[in-house]
């Protein structure tokens, strides 16, 4: 499945103000706020971490809202020109990097992410550590039984909509469940 956010997701009119431009910073600039960072995690008593589309841009995944983003470009009638698939992203030095800070404090550590692409998990996050916003496109999830299926493959839609697939959980009478 080639990435389309644009014909995956849901219709609607206010997405905001597109073609925002990108903000790159000094490398001393960037030093000064990782360690301010670093401050305040090793002074935190629990971290939780917000991600959304700007921490998988270097895999190759578009954002939305940047001068390239998926409804920049749809709002001009164009399509990203992008080369890479859900299943062949990979997950950034960020993605990791949060893993090694929730693996090596001794503290509550969460990430509450807008992304759909798995790439928390992926980079070793496990899934209690973690709530996708929007869901996510490796897992379906039955609304009858509640139950949970990770996928190698993408599933054909975003945001956890149904899919038609058969949930492969059984009932009461060895009965299957229902549609996905």
């Amino acid at each position: 499945m080639s990435l389309n956010y644009a014909a995956a997701l849901s219709k609607y009119p206010d997405k905001g103000v597109l073609g925002l431009k990108e903000n790159f910073e000094t490398d001393d600039e960037v030093d000064k706020k990782s360690k301010k960072l670093a401050a305040m995690i090793s002074e935190a008593t629990n971290i939780v971490f917000l991600t959304g589309a700007g921490i998988s841009t270097a895999s190759g995944i578009p954002d939305f809202r940047g001068p390239k983003g998926v409804w920049t470009l749809e709002e001009m009638g164009l399509r990203p020109d992008v080369n890479i698939d859900f299943q062949t992203a990979r997950p950034t030095f960020t993605h990791f990097a949060i893993v090694e800070i929730c693996k090596m404090l001794d503290k509550l550590c969460y990430v509450v992410s807008q992304n759909v692409d798995n790439l928390h998990m992926r980079a070793g996050l496990a899934k209690d550590k973690l709530s996708e916003v929007h869901g996510n496109i490796f897992t379906e999830k039955c609304p009858s039984c509640g139950r949970e299926f990770e996928r190698a493959q993408p599933t054909k839609s975003i945001g956890m909509k149904k899919t038609g697939n058969l949930c492969t959980a059984r009932k009461i009478r060895n009965i299957k469940c229902r549609l996905i």
